[in-house]
């Protein structure tokens, strides 16, 4: 439910392992998921089948090669997630990682390797291989254990790795460095909480590294790598971000992303030698995804304008602005090959599940080197979303994106379902999202609210819901129903609530605390009880929910979450609920949605649970997905469309 940064190694606490020991059995076998052959229907059929929608994909994630020769790119064309590559021209793409899906991966500097993550059955706990570009050797570097990693970078030549790592004591991140030709990794600076590698000089001895404060911020250190003192740099007394740092090639200062006395982040450059903080633009919208190549040319990045991205690029030589090419609307992931001045841009949008455009800079030639599949759907039938903005009751304004059926053949107005994005400090974009287009084209509306809290709209309003005024944002859940039911194009007599992780717990929120409002829930792997999902958090996920949620370890917050945790509420929730959560989910514990099942059904309520026992905090495996999805969309449809309606369908 929250970034990986802040959230995922911390719950390795002795009191947390138990309840994961305790949270493999489930008294009821039929809330385990019984899986079927994925079957399809034939295309052009009417309705198309969910299936379809989730075979409609393309690359998730896509890493140019330092010479910009290739792509590698993430893709679930086999139902799990492995790593393929491409010519960055275009061409037959090859799969180079098998068994087991991969949780992320990296290019080494020489070109020609490829550095994997791997966990088990989405514990996040991963294992580090080395695999070569031909996918004929591997081996590994970091076995799976008990402790979480997160990769930080290689050196310049390749022969080392930077990762932190709860390995210590199961609960803080230290950082240490890894010899890829030995596989022996050594602590390099013990910290406290959570401290991140980030950046590594360019053929230096300088680490740039990140410590967690809070949900949305970090403070922000040097370490040395041949002495181990790690000196502070940014330690604000605003928290703000910083992130996207890109070293230029000499090593005299990097450019970053922060919004250190500002809204938004803007886009800066740090001198070692002057020790000054610059800012170069600042926009009203966030900016990120910076990179640079390697001779320190050409720098690029993209802002968040109303949550699409927009592609800028500069020539540093002649300090010129750059015309980015023409493509497609939507979010956009960037990469910047270090040996050559190609820039790789996947893009996922509402029609497009994740191509890759190649842009020689240099020459101003754009290539596509991955192409989504559509499944067989039509591509006209996908829906482009409204920007829709409006006040709460204190005249706050929210935002939200509206996904409206075509009602030019229908005869009665489409129902509604709202769906809450998971974070906190997260925000709904225009993104393609296989449920809601499959929703949309049988019929109903999907409206992707951006609650407070969200991100993008300026760091006032990402923490208007912290602390006590987390009630705030599950209130706005309300005042969105009250907004919708103005709209004439929509039956809001027929609503219901969707979210998973952190929109899970809204879900189980809102609907508990606020019934009556909505007719239906859906909610995945989301947080019950606070109290407990705070208590068992590490002192390192502490340090990050003192300012978001507040210090558990002080009565005041304890006595707040007795009252106002979900699972006090539960009994009040007489709506049909459909609820998933994976056994092995290291973020919010299974018993987190096991207790609030229970609750519910003993109270009279009607739950629909699916409890998955080789997912984790998210649904990784396809047949899983089609699973849920088959269930979730044929559960939406009972209780929103009326018996005549489905009759007909």
């Amino acid at each position: 439910m929250k970034k990986f940064r802040y959230i995922v190694a911390f719950l390795a606490a002795t009191g947390f392992a138990l309840s994961i020991a305790a949270s493999t059995t489930w008294d009821n076998p039929d809330d385990i998921p019984v899986i079927e052959p994925v079957s399809v229907g034939p295309a052009g059929e009417k309705p198309a089948d969910i299936v379809r929608y989730l075979m409609a994909r393309g690359a998730e994630s896509a890493l140019i090669s330092p010479d910009a020769t290739k792509i590698a790119f993430r893709y679930t064309v086999t139902g799990e997630r492995q790593l393929w590559i491409v010519d960055a021209a275009g061409g037959w793409p090859i799969q180079l990682t098998f068994g087991n899906g991969i949780s992320f991966f990296r290019w080494a500097p020489d070109g020609e390797h490829l550095l994997v993550g791997r966990d088990a059955n989405g514990n996040e706990r991963e294992g580090y291989y080395l695999i070569s570009v031909d996918g004929t050797k591997e081996h590994q570097l970091l076995p799976l254990t008990d402790a979480f990693r997160a990769f930080g970078m290689f050196s310049t030549d390749g022969s080392q790795f930077l990762f932190s790592s709860t390995e210590r004591n199961g609960l803080d991140f230290d950082i240490y460095v890894s010899d890829v030709a030995s596989g022996k990794a050594r602590l390099v600076y013990e910290g406290s909480f959570g401290f991140f590698p980030k950046a590594w000089q360019p053929d230096g001895n300088i680490v740039i590294v990140s410590e967690t404060r809070g949900e949305d911020a970090d403070d922000v250190h040097l370490l040395n790598m041949d002495s181990g003192e790690l000196t502070p740099l940014f330690q604000p007394e605003i928290a703000a971000s910083y992130d996207d740092f890109a070293w230029i090639p000499d090593g005299s200062g990097f450019y970053l992303t922060t919004n250190q006395d500002r809204e938004f982040a803007g886009l800066a450059f740090y001198s070692l030698r002057d020790k000054q903080l610059s800012f170069l633009e600042t926009p009203d919208a966030d900016i990120s995804n910076v990179t640079m190549n390697g001779n320190g040319r050409f720098l690029a990045w993209t802002t968040n304008e109303g949550g699409y991205a927009k592609l800028h690029a500069i020539d540093r030589l002649t300090q010129r602005t750059l015309a980015a090419p023409d493509l497609p609307p939507g979010v956009y992931q960037l990469d910047m090959s270090s040996a050559a001045s190609s820039l790789s841009i996947r893009v996922t949008g509402p029609a497009t599940p994740g191509d890759v455009f190649v842009w020689d800079i240099e020459s101003d030639k754009t290539r596509q080197a991955v192409q989504s599949s559509l499944a067989g759907l039509d591509p006209k039938s996908f829906t482009v979303p409204l920007s829709l903005r409006y006040p709460a009751r204190d005249d706050l304004e929210l935002q939200g994106f509206l996904y409206l059926p075509d009602q030019s053949q229908a005869s009665v107005l489409p129902p509604v379902v709202v769906k809450v994005h998971g974070g906190p400090t997260g925000q709904s974009r225009p993104t393609f999202q296989p449920q809601v287009q499959y929703l949309v084209n049988n019929g109903i509306a999907v409206f992707d609210v951006n609650v407070r809290g969200s991100t993008g709209f300026g760091k006032t309003y990402a923490r208007l819901d912290n602390q006590e005024k987390r009630l705030d944002s599950v209130r706005d859940l309300v005042d969105t129903v009250a907004f919708l039911s103005k709209d004439e194009r929509l039956d809001t007599q027929r609503i219901a609530v969707m979210g998973g992780s952190y929109g899970g717990y809204m879900v189980n929120a809102v609907l508990g605390s606020y019934p009556g409002v909505f007719d239906a829930g859906v909610s995945m792997v989301g947080v019950s009880d606070w109290v407990r999902a705070l208590q068992e958090a590490s002192p390192a996920l502490k340090a990050s929910d003192r300012i978001e949620y507040g210090d558990i370890r002080e009565e005041r917050w304890q006595e707040f979450y007795k009252v106002n945790s979900p699972i006090n509420n539960a009994a009040n929730i007489k709506v049909p609920l459909l609820v998933e959560h994976g056994a092995n989910d290291p973020r919010d514990p299974v018993t987190e949605s096991d207790r609030l099942v229970k609750t519910i059904r003993e109270a009279g309520g009607t739950v629909t649970y699916m409890r998955f026992p080789d997912e984790g905090h998210s649904l990784a495996k396809q047949v899983n997905r089609v699973a849920y999805y088959r269930t979730m969309v044929n559960f939406l449809e009972e209780h929103l469309k009326p018996v005549d309606q489905n009759a007909t369908e």
